[in-house]
């Protein structure tokens, strides 16, 4: 899951596959100067807008929405019309760092892996919760946490180097004399946290919801390189874990080839349905070459 280079382009989503992205969905991402009405107060500013939208054919219907949020319309629709598995969900920190965006997907039941800043705020895996005394008067006291929240850098960093475990996640096209199989290898460490901050909502005793950190730590590194949370089942290997945070590649590779190979930033148009037909007519031409890819029978590579 991810954007284009153009801000303006779009997002799209990648559900978790090895050999290629399951779905590519569009959506056109509107920023708030092309909504008029996040400028109400703003008389002449919302006239211009008005004005630029309807040169451009935007409908009235479109408005500015945050990219995560875009990103669970085109889930719901993925799953809902594509008849598309649930598979587990990847995404940058752009998306990982949304606090809305994690509920989503757990309230439809989706797991994920998602990346995250090393200053994404949590507790220990282990804390819990404790109701102050009442003394009997005023309002009787919530339960809270004992200790204060710290950073995902600074639980990685208790844990330290030493309890990191070396890990394989899948083949990589690049092989050395050190590396003839071209073995794509890190350190890695997990951990139990809960992710805290004002916005997460909390169970009835007060408890955070409980992830895991997944962290890649390599071993010619003075700290941690790479943080991800991930609600994968608790009983899923390191190894398995790491490969699927790691699987964004795909994602990426998608985006090179549609961008450079197949032109989908080459669009040079002003116009709202002109650019839902390029990116489809786009889309087509990658879901043609990948099909190419995965015919058995094709005597050349796509």
């Amino acid at each position: 899951m991810g954007k284009t280079g153009n801000c303006q382009i779009g997002v799209s989503v990648n559900l978790v596959s090895d050999r290629a992205s399951s779905a590519v969905d569009w959506r056109l991402f509107l920023p708030e100067s092309w909504d008029d009405a996040k400028h109400g107060e703003d008389a002449p500013l919302a006239g211009a807008i008005r004005r630029r939208r309807a040169k451009a054919a935007v409908p009235d219907a479109a408005r500015h929405r945050e990219k995560w949020r875009l990103a669970l319309d085109m889930l719901d629709e993925v799953r809902g019309n594509w008849e598309l598995p649930d598979l587990p969900v990847v995404a940058d920190a752009g998306y990982g760092d949304a606090t809305g965006f994690r509920e989503g997907l757990t309230e439809r039941g989706l797991t994920y892996a998602v990346a995250v800043k090393a200053t994404t705020t949590a507790h220990p895996g282990d804390a819990s919760p404790e109701r102050p005394p009442y003394s009997g008067q005023g309002r009787p006291p919530v339960s809270a946490y004992p200790q204060p929240h710290t950073t995902l850098r600074a639980l990685a960093l208790a844990a330290g180097q030493a309890a990191t475990r070396t890990v394989t996640w899948r083949q990589g096209g690049k092989a050395t004399k050190r590396n003839p199989n071209a073995h794509m290898r890190s350190r890695f460490l997990s951990l139990r946290v809960r992710p805290a901050n004002r916005s997460i909502r909390r169970s009835a005793d007060g408890a955070l919801p409980e992830c895991r950190l997944l962290v890649e730590w390599p071993p010619d590194s003075a700290e941690p390189t790479d943080y991800w949370l991930s609600t994968l089942p608790v009983d899923t290997p390191l190894r398995e874990l790491a490969r699927i945070a790691k699987i964004r590649w795909r994602v990426e590779h998608d985006y090179r080839e549609l961008k450079d190979g197949l032109g989908l930033d080459h669009f040079e148009g002003r116009n709202y349905l002109g650019w839902h037909r390029h990116v489809t007519l786009a889309s087509l031409a990658q879901a043609f070459c990948t099909l190419l890819r995965l015919d058995p029978k094709v005597p050349a590579p796509a």
